[in-house]
């Protein structure tokens, strides 16, 4: 009696296990989680206890606060409360740690992965012929390359001007080529970006500034209109860009020239008109420099007009612009304007080539010529134009080829 009245509080627990058993576990608070699991192990693993290393290979899990019960402590001890949930899992087997041997072994492993260190790469290269590339040579190859290619542009032009002039049609066609180059396309400029422009508040005039120094990009020409807000020059016109009417008064005053007095022989009369027309080609095409260039070079100190001739020298590459001003300045812009020697193996080559041969009877090369020759940033246009686009390849490759040897 005295036992039953002093006894602590008997509690019914749910024991499950990780195989899917189930059973209702009774015992007082006071039992340790050691008897407990012995209890456990005897129900559902019967003749387990002969092992002594059974219990300890197992636990007791409280299910609804997930934690490990101590099996040296009570079930009052633990907060168990009467009708709660115990899982019975066993115990996983420890890691085994590496052997000696298979650690030295992956080290091994990565030392013959591990990248060689500087000088193991000396070492290794050490009777290797020393083949240094002077970046500065290369840019002056580079260099040598776009002027080569200018002068060979200026002697191909006179070539097509003679052989185009022996077509019988070749005025007809310069005059549709010439018409068409009314429009210039630097001189266009989206409506639909001008628009969103203009519709968020811009004057008209700066838009379109904005848009041509930015290539009609409409976040980047928002940006600079805000930038330029409260510039005193954002109205200004783009430096090195001409008057939109001087273009106008040289065609009138050419169309004019071609209009004047005729002569007697119907051929002199054509190839007078073909002259101008060719002038007032050469005209529509006069050099634009990058506007944003023209800007940042000024900013350093360089007079305009150095700029745009440092530019067109460059191809309206910045980098290369501000080194020819910095440096010796040449080539200069009038050796710009002088061609190839005619004798020369390359310019020989070049016009013994079938393509370019046939493409020099095609008035749209000579057009190509003219604007690559003004205008360097448009050469990747007519390099993918499929009639021009093959010519310029050849003279690519010849060029190349004779360089090499």
């Amino acid at each position: 009696q005295e036992e039953k009245i002093f006894a602590g509080k008997v509690l019914r627990l749910h024991v499950c296990t990780m195989e899917g058993a189930e059973w209702l576990e009774e015992g007082p608070e006071d039992t340790t989680v050691e008897k407990l699991k012995e209890r456990c192990l005897k129900h559902c693993l019967p003749g387990s206890l002969e092992d002594p290393k059974t219990v300890t290979h197992h636990k007791l899990i409280h299910a609804t606060s997930e934690k490990v019960l101590t099996d040296t402590k009570t079930v009052l001890e633990e907060n168990i409360q009467d009708r709660d949930v115990l899982l019975l899992v066993k115990k996983r087997a420890p890691t085994l740690l590496p052997k000696m041997a298979d650690v030295a072994a992956e080290e091994k492993r990565k030392q013959e992965q591990k990248a060689p260190d500087k000088d193991a790469i000396l070492k290794a290269t050490a009777n290797l012929p020393a083949r240094c590339v002077d970046r500065t040579v290369t840019h002056h190859n580079m260099r040598d390359f776009q002027t080569e290619l200018r002068k060979i542009l200026v002697s191909l032009i006179e070539v097509a001007q003679k052989l185009l002039a022996l077509n019988p049609d070749a005025v007809e066609l310069f005059k549709k080529a010439n018409a068409m180059l009314d429009e210039d396309e630097e001189d266009r400029v989206d409506e639909i970006a001008l628009r969103q422009l203009t519709e968020m508040g811009f004057p008209e005039s700066r838009a379109v500034k904005a848009l041509r120094l930015n290539h009609m990009s409409v976040t980047q020409a928002m940006e600079w209109l805000i930038e330029h807000a409260d510039d005193p020059s954002v109205d200004a016109p783009l430096p090195g860009q001409a008057p939109a009417e001087a273009p106008a008064e040289g065609a009138a005053s050419s169309a004019e020239a071609a209009a004047g007095p005729s002569s007697e022989e119907g051929g002199e009369e054509a190839k007078d008109e073909l002259t101008e027309i060719f002038k007032k080609i050469r005209r529509k095409r006069e050099f634009r420099p990058d506007p944003r260039a023209v800007i940042a070079l000024m900013e350093m100190g360089f007079d305009e007009k150095e700029v745009v001739d440092a530019l067109r020298v460059n191809n309206n590459q910045q980098n290369a612009a501000c080194e020819w001003l910095l440096g010796d300045r040449k080539p200069s812009p009038e050796d710009l304007d002088k061609g190839i020697d005619t004798n020369s193996p390359l310019f020989q080559a070049i016009l013994e080539n079938p393509v370019v041969q046939l493409g020099l009877t095609n008035p749209k090369t000579l057009l190509a010529f003219e604007d690559m020759l003004e205008n360097p940033l448009n050469s990747t246009q007519w390099m993918n134009d499929p009639e021009t686009g093959p010519v310029m390849l050849q003279i690519s490759r010849i060029f190349q080829t004779l360089n090499r040897t």
